[in-house]
């Protein structure tokens, strides 16, 4: 079945609660047994189908009692309140996998692993990010902080840098990894701190990463 073209490219930051190699982007179990974060998302070049993306901000909050695969999760998608009512539709279609091949984009998969959906929300999205310095600050009112920042060497306290290479990821090629924290508390709880964090360019369209 034809999909409806779309692309998304843009600045994207995300923080889960596990230890700073997030033990999923290795094909293996989570830190903590259980997976919860959010990722947020500024677009600076994008389109679903004759309807323009740039320049409006999105992030997804998720919570699976276990890993990923096993389901069961809940998960809530912000869109920028600035976005019309088109965009809106556009955005939300494309955060809960929808007009997407099966399994190519993380969206997709959390989508299909989640149980409960909760009401899409329109807020203001603060949002920065410099992802070569590993540094970003997300405001969500009412909703979602977060802050991102470098590992710290415990030697010498000098600031760390390490990347993550997937060629065949559904997320991003390339991440830069570092630290953050977040909190959360809207219908997803979050309570996070010092854990992964992921600073990176993304490119999907509804075939997957573009690269």
């Amino acid at each position: 079945m034809a999909h409806i073209d779309w692309y998304v490219e843009g600045i994207s930051f995300g923080n889960c609660n596990c230890d700073w190699c997030c033990p999923c982007q290795f094909e293996t179990l989570p830190t903590e047994g259980n997976c919860c974060g959010f990722d947020v998302l500024e677009i600076t070049r994008g389109h679903f189908g004759k309807v323009n993306l740039t320049g409006l901000r999105t992030a997804s909050i998720y919570a699976f009692p276990g890993p990923v695969f096993e389901g069961n999760g809940e998960m809530q998608v912000v869109i920028d309140e600035r976005a019309d009512a088109a965009q809106r539709a556009a955005l939300d279609t494309i955060l809960k996998g929808g007009e997407t091949v099966e399994a190519a984009t993380h969206w997709w998969v959390y989508h299909a692993m989640t149980k409960t959906v909760h009401q899409t929300l329109y807020k203001p999205i603060e949002f920065t990010c410099d992802v070569e310095a590993r540094t970003a600050s997300v405001h969500i009112p009412g909703v979602l902080d977060s802050t991102g920042e470098p590992i710290k060497s415990p030697a010498t306290g000098a600031l760390h840098r390490v990347r993550i290479d997937i060629p065949n990821g559904i997320e991003f090629e390339i991440a830069e990894v570092g630290s953050a924290s977040t909190t959360a508390t809207g219908k997803i709880g979050l309570d996070i701190k010092n854990r992964y964090g992921q600073f990176h360019i993304l490119r999907h369209s509804g075939s997957g990463v573009v690269h």
